[in-house]
């Protein structure tokens, strides 16, 4: 039997919201049926949704709002003007304690200038980060920070591993998440100055709640060996689009490839079985749910074009969460031993301008041979 737990939602957030917010909800409860949803939005078109959705019956309760944050409104616009918008309501009833979290569809930049103005940053943290999950050939693993910082020192990159390996204890189940730092390259004299005094930092704490494995590289993502990557909002950013453009791309490649001829048709038929197996593998409505990790508060915010599928994954994350205590672990990690000992090393590695002028000259030897 799961925990008793309230999660806000921004019932008016996303393309196809309500409909898909109340869909999702529904969809999540066989499997945690004692939870219950305080939705914030326009009355009068969740209401004939929730009559058509029995089973929510007894698991929600509907706070009206004619207000919502439209897609493209400015953050600064949002946070100014929006007070009673159902993005905001929701977001004030986890500071309020009426709920353990909050998911919304809705417009990025407005949910994280609002969640960090009224949650605030947790103790330890400097910059809250996006994160997600991507499909590999083992499972999932976490990657952060997915755009909400472009740019990132040493001590960012470290906050991010520790709030990153937190996150797969919580969603994944990894009781000790192997970490690495996104690189171009896997030998300790490669990348920008911050990467390696970042990675100086996690290989000489004492006692760290996850085990440090690291430089990795851009083709390590998918191969499932890290539980959680690393790396600064500007490339997280760039990997993400790219990953999801691939895999458009290699959809629509074997779709042409089978309709070629009446042969390449007949060969559709039986692996049929097959593509329809990757395709539920592959499908981005399983892995929505971004967390806006160092807020305190857990945040989840689900892709603004997705349907109930994909609203229901992204209500399983946040719940996933607020059963494990994220918050507190967060918390934990930054007052304890592990902290004292984070805090005791350098964030910053010097390294000598001659040292550099050495190593570069070494690179273009190696190319020239």
């Amino acid at each position: 039997m799961t925990a008793a737990l309230t999660i806000a939602l921004d019932a008016m957030g996303g393309d196809h919201a309500p409909d898909m917010v109340i869909k999702g909800a529904a969809a999540v409860l066989p499997r945690f049926p004692q939870t219950k949803f305080l939705l914030f939005g326009d009355a009068g078109q969740i209401e004939p949704l929730l009559r058509r959705s029995p089973a929510l019956n007894g698991h929600y309760e509907l706070r009206h709002t004619a207000e919502k944050v439209l897609s493209d409104d400015k953050p600064s616009q949002a946070l100014r003007r929006g007070r009673n918008s159902s993005m905001r309501l929701a977001i004030d009833a986890v500071v309020n304690g009426e709920a353990q979290a909050i998911v919304s569809a809705g417009n990025t930049g407005a949910l994280m200038a609002m969640a960090k103005f009224v949650l605030r940053t947790l103790p330890g943290i400097e910059r809250p980060a996006i994160a997600s999950f991507f499909p590999t050939l083992k499972g999932e693993t976490v990657l952060l920070d997915l755009g909400a910082n472009v740019e990132c020192d040493a001590k960012n990159l470290v906050q991010f591993a520790v709030m990153g390996a937190n996150l797969a204890h919580s969603a994944l189940g990894r009781h000790r998440p192997r970490v690495g730092l996104l690189n171009v390259g896997v030998e300790e004299v490669k990348g920008h100055d911050e990467v390696k005094a970042a990675a100086e930092v996690l290989r000489s704490v004492e006692n760290p709640p996850f085990e440090f494995v690291g430089f990795v590289e851009g083709n390590d993502i998918t191969m499932g060996d890290t539980d959680v990557i690393v790396t600064d909002g500007f490339t997280g950013n760039v990997a993400l689009k790219t990953a999801e453009g691939t895999a458009k791309l290699m959809a629509e490649l074997l779709r042409a490839s089978f309709k070629r001829s009446i042969f390449t048709k007949i060969g559709y038929l039986f692996a049929s079985a097959g593509l329809t197996m990757l395709k539920d593998r592959m499908d981005p409505r399983f892995y929505n749910g971004g967390v806006l990790l160092g807020l305190n508060g857990i945040t989840v915010k689900s892709h603004g074009g997705t349907d109930d599928v994909g609203f229901a994954a992204a209500l399983e994350v946040a719940i996933d969460m607020a059963q494990d205590r994220l918050i507190d672990r967060i918390k934990a990690d930054f007052s304890g031993a592990f902290a004292d000992s984070l805090a005791s090393r350098p964030a910053v590695v010097e390294t000598a301008p001659e040292a550099n002028q050495s190593e570069e000259k070494q690179n273009v030897s190696a190319r020239m041979s």
